[in-house]
């Protein structure tokens, strides 16, 4: 078997029953189920969701971005090995863990494969909800040029690269383009205040002003967790990002939900805790893979210049990356999913072939005419 052959890098085009366009992002593909089949499913599997509940199939692949763009190895490597299961493993132990505490749900209601959610349709928040406990990337840059005000926080003077802050801080931006928000350019990923989003928490999609409260409490909450359960590994975690929405329960009322991924090396920083104390930072995060990209080519400025992107793409599109640097990537995620979980993970050898029989034999979602 060739490790490359382990591999999903296309997670657009299997054949799951759906009347919706697929929904295809940098790593995760979404198919929207159809009425009757999420009711099907709903009533055969007594998920505990109301009866008329939207479901999809959310499928991950191995693929790795960074720097705005998807990159791929030699020898036929279009991802990374176990990369998907990884994420996934880690993101189930965590949102299982907050269901657990007492926190909130997730989106996710059922896991047929390593590879695949069965998740209820979710109205997004449009938050990116950043929580930082040390300061560095972006923000020590910044913090390094002279800015002491973040997201309407001001940060004291003095501050280290790579230190620990005093306090959790909540640094939000927005998920995706928002239009008609005075003082928030329409751009995505732009940094905002509380203020910004208490004066327009509807067309950030919070149903109450109060709600805004609820996702601080719920990211605080389920950072210290993780930082917790990290720290038992020697981990620290660094930053986050945490995403949220309503979904409506059983009985017809709307709750605040967590949703995508959470605390996985793909949304956040961890760092090795006995390096850390001893002055060094070593990631076990895509953080790795970022900086590997910025060693190997000899203008790391294409990497960081936006203005370049034209550039950039050609790069990612031109230059497959040697075997060793996805293999050093794959080994940073399934050694850190396999110390969070406690569980090993296995390599599929087949992992499309899987899926299909899967979603086939035990939900009767694969369309046969295809």
């Amino acid at each position: 078997m060739k490790l490359a052959d382990t591999v999903l890098a296309v997670n657009n085009d299997l054949p799951i029953r759906t009347d919706s366009p697929v929904h295809s992002g940098k790593v995760r593909s979404v198919y929207w189920l159809s009425n009757a089949d999420s009711a099907r499913l709903i009533e055969q599997h007594n998920y505990p969701l109301a009866a008329d509940a939207p479901l999809a199939i959310m499928v991950i692949s191995d693929r790795i971005s960074a720097f705005e763009c998807i990159w791929h190895g030699d020898d036929e490597m279009h991802g990374v090995p176990g990369k998907g299961a990884a994420l996934n493993a880690i993101s189930n132990h965590w949102f299982g863990l907050f269901r657990e505490q007492g926190l909130a749900d997730s989106h996710i209601v059922d896991i047929p494969h390593p590879l695949v959610w069965i998740v209820q349709k979710a109205r997004p928040v449009m938050i990116e909800a950043i929580g930082r406990r040390y300061i560095t990337g972006s923000m020590w840059r910044a913090y390094a040029a002279g800015e002491r005000n973040f997201c309407g926080i001001d940060l004291e003077d003095n501050l280290q690269r790579d230190q620990l802050l005093s306090d959790l801080l909540i640094t939000p931006s927005t998920k995706g383009i928002l239009k008609g928000i005075p003082g928030v350019p329409e751009v995505d990923d732009v940094n905002i205040t509380r203020t910004d989003i208490e004066a327009n928490y509807r067309q950030f999609n919070f149903n109450r002003r109060d709600d805004i409260a609820t996702y601080e409490q719920l990211l605080s909450d389920g950072f210290a967790l993780i930082e917790r359960e990290l720290r038992q590994h020697d981990q620290l975690f660094v930053d986050t990002k945490f995403e949220f929405g309503y979904v409506t329960n059983r009985e017809g009322h709307e709750q605040l939900i967590y949703m995508d991924e959470v605390g996985t090396p793909d949304s956040s920083r961890i760092w090795d805790g006995s390096n850390y104390r001893n002055g060094k930072v070593v990631e076990n995060s895509k953080e790795v893979f970022r900086q590997l990209l910025l060693e190997h080519f000899p203008d790391p400025d294409i990497l960081l210049n936006k203005q370049r992107m034209p550039e950039r793409l050609a790069l990612a599109e031109d230059n497959p990356l040697p075997r060793a640097m996805m293999e050093k990537v794959s080994e940073t995620y399934l050694q850190l999913a396999e110390k969070i979980t406690g569980q090993p993970l296995h390599l599929s050898d087949n992992p499309r072939a899987e899926i299909i029989d899967v979603l086939s034999s035990k939900y009767a979602l694969i369309d046969t005419d295809v």
